[in-house]
């Protein structure tokens, strides 16, 4: 769970730790077991799963805890699609019932519940979105960031409002947002990323994961820029991952499901201290 490097995803922020016997070398806790899992995909595992412990600096609430437990597993030779398919499966079993799914893009929740096209929206027509629903401190919030404030659009407005009992899957993603996605070749372009929301938690996001190794260095150092720009913590670039992907990542698909909001799903419960041992402030 130890890294020599960090995520550069602009909304992150990793633990770290220097070593006592090596002043100079400071390394990393996991946000998720992504990087470590491609490297391994990389070097012919085939298709893997883990349930991984996570931790992520500042995540506190309800739904959050620092410290937190991954269900992250990879599909050689799936598509996003296919992925999905699997995760309706998991769902089915681990909720033991037929559950109502519903699958719709990205862009046609967002027009539906703002009027806003997010493939071609701008960040000023976001902010001022925000600020005629009475929440003018989204500009302070969002900062400079496009995809900031599509997620806060989004988390503000849209969520919300999903209708219960009612698990959806949101695909075809906005480019800004990709990240580690693959683009699709239709109009417009879009990320070949999904997340599942269920009786408004957020459960899982998945990929059909990029495999060039040119897009993505250039995706990390677009984060890393936006960081230093933000006053963010700069933190060093995995070379191990680019390394990997350069040697070759087989064509697939993964995703990361939250077990304990899976469990707090599953048992009603309304906070996520109610399904650790030891949440944050209990540590």
């Amino acid at each position: 769970m130890l890294s020599n490097a960090a995520s550069c995803d602009i909304n992150l922020d990793s633990f770290s730790a220097q070593r006592a016997s090596n002043a100079e070398q400071r390394l990393y806790l996991q946000t998720s077991p992504e990087f470590a899992m491609k490297r391994l995909l990389a070097a012919g595992s085939g298709s893997i799963y883990q349930i991984a412990k996570s931790f992520r600096q500042g995540e506190s609430g309800r739904f959050h805890n620092p410290e937190f437990t991954l269900l992250e597993w990879y599909r050689v030779g799936f598509s996003m699609t296919d992925l999905i398919a699997e995760v309706i499966e998991l769902l089915m079993q681990c909720f033991g019932r037929n559950l109502g799914v519903y699958t719709l893009s990205y862009a046609q929740l967002f027009q539906q519940k703002t009027a806003i096209n997010p493939h071609n929206t701008t960040l000023e027509e976001l902010i001022a979105y925000a600020a005629a629903q009475g929440n003018p401190e989204a500009a302070s919030i969002c900062g400079n960031s496009l995809s900031n404030a599509l997620d806060y659009i989004f988390s503000q407005y849209i969520q919300p409002n999903l209708k219960s009992n009612i698990v959806y899957f949101i695909i075809d993603y906005p480019v800004c947002m990709a990240m580690l996605a693959k683009l699709s070749d239709q109009q417009p372009i879009c990320a070949k990323r999904f997340e599942v929301y269920f009786n408004n938690i957020e459960l899982a996001n998945g990929y059909e994961e990029l495999t060039d190794v040119k897009q993505q260095q250039a995706r990390f150092e677009a984060e890393l820029e936006q960081r230093k720009n933000s006053n963010a913590t700069v933190v060093p670039m995995d070379g191990n991952l680019l390394s990997a992907l350069a040697s070759g990542l087989p064509e697939c698909s993964g995703v990361a499901l939250g077990l304990d909001r899976l469990l707090m799903l599953i048992s009603g419960a309304q906070s996520i201290d109610e399904v650790l041992s030891f949440p944050v402030h209990r540590a």
